[in-house]
């Protein structure tokens, strides 16, 4: 133990367990982290190596015998049937049944919902009839087949907290410093404080945030492998995290048809993960979403107040410092097309993940921290019965660049920090400038990105700032685009090119099919005489250009073929080069390439999945690279695992970069009708292209 171990223990004693147990033993089972520090805190309330290990084994023979996974409810139930009792660890909620005017225990993993229950149960658990709690409970069989009900449960001991003491957490706080505090909190979800700058620490808390304040609007976009949907599904019971699918008004909202709440109205946060894989159908639900994160209400025929907060954590397959210094590339280039400019502007804070470390066991550690569920019910209690609005309204002053939404986004974060590290009083002005500084930043992203999507002047104030305590205005930047022209001052013209400028219709073609040209096929049918001379000799440019969901007018001939002129060898990295359309992509693109007469040899980089049949991929890529030898062109395939960027770098100095690769294109609606089989014809996917001298 070091001293703050001891202080810990001292001062909450009970409430507290070593995390590096629950490293070792969570490695190896599938259940959810407050059960195993309950357990944990049960054996192994010891520092004796010896009866570490003992208890370590008492915890893992508990969850073997007690512990009901989703998948063995059958035979959990026809234990209790063949021995008459069993004692079980679930999640059990109780709920009233007006038409048998009784109370029914529902049991998760046990897969029962119609399980008798006494009344003092529930009369001792308050959150019984809140949503439900972890306990052990024993089981029993009722062998009166006219009760209507086949199980009851004899005895219930929670473990999840039944009752939480925020007094008491405020007088336990009260005896720490900020920064011990600080330390408490990054050890109660695992990790170790020393390892980390004081930035990261502050980053972890900012994750915290919309557990603790609530209608707040989260965004966190980095690499793969820093935790960033953790937080939302492990520490908190009061949180859930939506992994990619389909978004729906019904499930997030509200449902019509049952009329029922959604997600919204029964969790403290809820969380998307791969948030570039989530599909909205209906635009109500963005509309309504868009509602929702404003004000914390919507109207659904009813009105709808909760007080969920929203959070969205998904990955960037580009360098920060390439989109940065991009004219067409932003930060929120993950997001779904649905979310347009009214969601981002709705975003308090977005963290940046790529200053992130990567999960590793270096960062974990080995000392005392909050049992997650204490730590999760004193965050849980402040964002239902505490607000700190007012208080940080009447002590922050803002700078003139601040607007609306900046102001709110800022005030809510310094509001979550006050209540993360200061529950029990306000924090002196250092630490409050300190605070407001951080969340400056947090919003001065989301607005800067903006105004990169948005050409004019609408979210042209970027320079945020705030009076510190000795009353200077303080301009706070993003340390990853200061420097960055592209970002501080992005040029105010049209960055959507593809539609600019007419294209004249023949009378006599069918008019139901809108076809756009790309900008490289503006520039050959411009050189392209008109009486019937020798064609001029066309220039490529560098372009920059975007290509919008649903546009038609592209092709890999469009694009890539005006810039092959005197190119032998061209060098393409694509990782998803592995479904069988992305094949038949990569041969569309390979018969644009052979119309241009010098080239010689292609190669191609990619990489797999555990999907991916290897064998399958290896044999259509020889069929292909036997079928290009036969035109004197070489294929050269190559592997790489850890292949994120997508490009086409031509030996002649042209670099053609798709932000998709080369898969585009939808998928046609038949592959009987236009578009099935010309590129050009067929709608495309969103995308950037960049084409540029090296």
């Amino acid at each position: 133990m070091d001293a703050l171990d001891q202080k810990l223990t001292g001062t909450f004693d009970g409430k507290v367990v070593r995390k590096d147990l629950l490293h070792r033993i969570k490695k190896g089972t599938n259940v959810p982290t407050f059960v195993l520090e309950f357990l944990l805190a049960r054996y192994c309330a010891s520092d004796d190596a010896a009866e570490i290990q003992a208890g370590m084994e008492a915890v893992l023979d508990t969850l073997n015998e007690n512990y009901v996974r989703p998948n063995e409810a059958n035979a959990a139930q026809s234990r209790v049937a063949t021995k008459g009792k069993h004692r079980f660890i679930d999640k059990v909620h109780v709920n009233y049944v007006e038409k048998d005017r009784r109370h029914w225990a529902a049991l998760e993993n046990f897969d029962s919902r119609r399980v008798a229950i006494s009344e003092k149960f529930y009369r001792d658990n308050d959150r019984l009839l809140q949503g439900g709690l972890w306990a052990e409970m024993t089981i029993a069989f009722n062998e009166v087949e006219d009760d209507g009900y086949t199980f009851y449960v004899e005895d219930l001991r929670p473990i999840q907290l039944s009752r939480f003491d925020f007094e008491r957490y405020k007088e336990g706080r009260a005896e720490f410093s900020r920064d011990e505090w600080l330390d408490v909190i990054l050890r109660s979800v695992g990790l170790e404080p020393a390892k980390l700058t004081h930035r990261v620490k502050l980053h972890f808390i900012a994750r915290l945030a919309p557990l603790i304040e609530a209608n707040y609007n989260f965004i966190e976009l980095g690499p793969r492998g820093t935790g960033k949907s953790y937080f939302f599904s492990e520490f908190s019971p009061y949180s859930t995290l939506i992994s990619g699918g389909q978004a729906t008004k019904a499930t997030l909202f509200y449902n019509n048809q049952r009329r029922k709440i959604g997600l919204v109205g029964y969790w403290d946060t809820v969380a998307f993960d791969e948030v570039g894989g989530i599909k909205v159908k209906d635009p109500d639900t963005i509309q309504i979403m868009k509602d929702f994160m404003a004000n914390g209400r919507f109207s659904r025929g009813v009105e709808v107040i909760a007080d969920a907060s929203m959070a969205f954590v998904g990955n960037l397959d580009l360098s920060v410092e390439q989109i940065v210094n991009s004219e067409v590339y932003d930060l929120f280039q993950p997001l779904p097309k649905e979310f347009d400019l009214a969601v981002q502007d709705r975003f308090a804070c977005y963290l940046p993940g790529w200053e992130m470390p990567k999960n590793s066991s270096e960062f974990l550690t080995s000392h005392y921290g909050f049992i997650t569920d204490y730590l999760a019910e004193a965050f849980h209690y402040q964002l239902k019965q505490t607000n700190r609005y007012e208080e940080v309204s009447k002590r922050i002053r803002l700078g003139e660049a601040v607007e609306g939404r900046d102001e709110k986004g800022i005030k809510k974060t310094v509001c979550a920090f006050l209540k993360i590290l200061h529950p029990n009083g306000p924090p002196d002005d250092a630490e409050f400038d300190e605070y407001v500084a951080y969340a400056v930043e947090m919003r001065r992203r989301v607005k800067e990105q903006m105004n990169k999507r948005k050409t004019d002047d609408e979210f042209g104030r970027i320079n945020l700032s705030f009076i510190n305590s000795t009353g200077d205005n303080v301009v706070v930047y993003c340390p990853e685009s200061r420097a960055a022209t592209a970002t501080q001052e992005p040029s105010r013209r049209n960055i959507h090119m593809a539609t600019q400028g007419a294209v004249e219709q023949d009378v006599t073609a069918p008019t139901h099919l809108a076809v756009t040209l790309s900008p490289a096929m503006e520039s050959l049918a411009a050189a392209q005489p008109s009486n019937g001379d020798a064609p001029a000799p066309s220039q490529p440019v560098e372009q920059h250009f975007t290509i919008h969901y649903g546009d038609t007018g592209y092709s890999y001939e469009s694009i890539v073929l005006p810039y092959l002129a005197g190119a032998k060898h061209l060098e393409i990295e694509d990782p998803y080069i592995r479904a069988t359309h992305q094949l038949h992509n990569f041969v569309r693109f390979c018969e644009t390439v052979i119309k241009a007469p010098s080239v010689r040899k292609i190669t191609l980089t990619t990489s797999y999945d555990d999907s991916t049949d290897l064998k399958e991929l290896a044999a259509r890529l020889d069929e292909l690279k036997q079928s290009l030898l036969e035109l004197d062109v070489a294929l050269e395939v190559k592997v790489n695992e850890n292949l994120h960027d997508r490009e086409i770098r031509i030996d002649n100095g042209w670099v053609i970069k798709i932000g998709r690769g080369l898969d585009f294109f939808q998928k046609p609606d038949s592959w009987f009708g236009i578009g099935a089989n010309d590129l050009s014809l067929r709608r495309c996917l969103e995308t950037k292209v960049d084409i540029f001298k090296s």
